[in-house]
């Protein structure tokens, strides 16, 4: 039953972090090649090839940049916790004490008696890794990190940005005058924006219809906004 409830959970927090990933790979993959686009069809006219080769490097780009930072972001968590483990050990060697009562006051402020306090206390303590694991969880509140954390995320990330870009970025493939390409892309790519932010808004708790039309209005907004200062820039 204990193997089934660990189980369970650790198919959980995996499903999160790959949830995690592909919203922030995502929702920049949509709206920066969307943005990019936006803003260069309304200054090549019909050298749309410009727009592919500026979107494909963007895309290439955007993700390496993306994609390393959610390394960095996997390691940066994985050091904090091995950071904080080594100084819960050099804690209970050095201030032994200190760290009993710290365990005592979990238990405290759980509800328990101070007998079973006491007795759940000297359980704990008689050894050092459960003892420094028990610390990390419930003083701390840290989990274990996986140690595959950061590369996963980074494929996560990166391979979300990719999948995003390309929405806005493939009606160009398919015209020969920028403007043109504009127009699908404005349709599908905010079509797009919506579902995603529906979706991102449901997992998350937020009315989905307001989720959906915030997120796609976001884009939307990015996209004029790049349109119009290209359009100011070319006179």
């Amino acid at each position: 039953m204990l193997d089934t409830h660990l189980h369970h959970k650790e198919e959980h927090l995996q499903s999160s972090d790959l949830l995690t990933d592909i919203v922030i790979g995502m929702s920049d993959g949509l709206t920066v090649p969307f943005a990019l686009a936006a803003g260069l069809s309304g200054a090549v006219g019909n050298q749309v090839n410009l727009i592919w080769v500026a979107g494909i490097a963007e895309i290439a780009a955007g993700s390496i940049a993306m994609g390393l930072g959610g390394y960095l972001a996997g390691r940066t968590e994985v050091d904090h916790y091995n950071s904080e483990i080594k100084k819960e050990f050099w804690e209970i060697e050095n201030k032994t004490e200190v760290e009993i009562e710290e365990v005592r006051s979990v238990f405290r402020n759980w509800g328990l008696s101070e007998q079973v306090q006491e007795e759940a206390t000297q359980e704990i303590i008689k050894d050092k890794q459960r003892w420094v694991d028990f610390m990390m969880k419930h003083e701390l509140g840290l989990e274990v990190p996986d140690p595959k954390r950061a590369r996963k995320s980074a494929f996560n990330i990166g391979l979300s940005y990719i999948v995003g870009g390309l929405v806005p970025l493939s009606p160009y493939f398919f015209v020969s005058e920028a403007i043109n390409g504009l127009k699908i892309s404005v349709i599908v790519t905010l079509i797009c924006l919506f579902i995603f932010g529906y979706f991102k808004s449901k997992i998350t708790g937020i009315p989905p219809l307001l989720g959906g039309l915030r997120v796609m209005m976001i884009g939307a907004a990015a996209a004029a906004a790049a349109f119009g200062i290209a359009k100011l820039i070319e006179g």
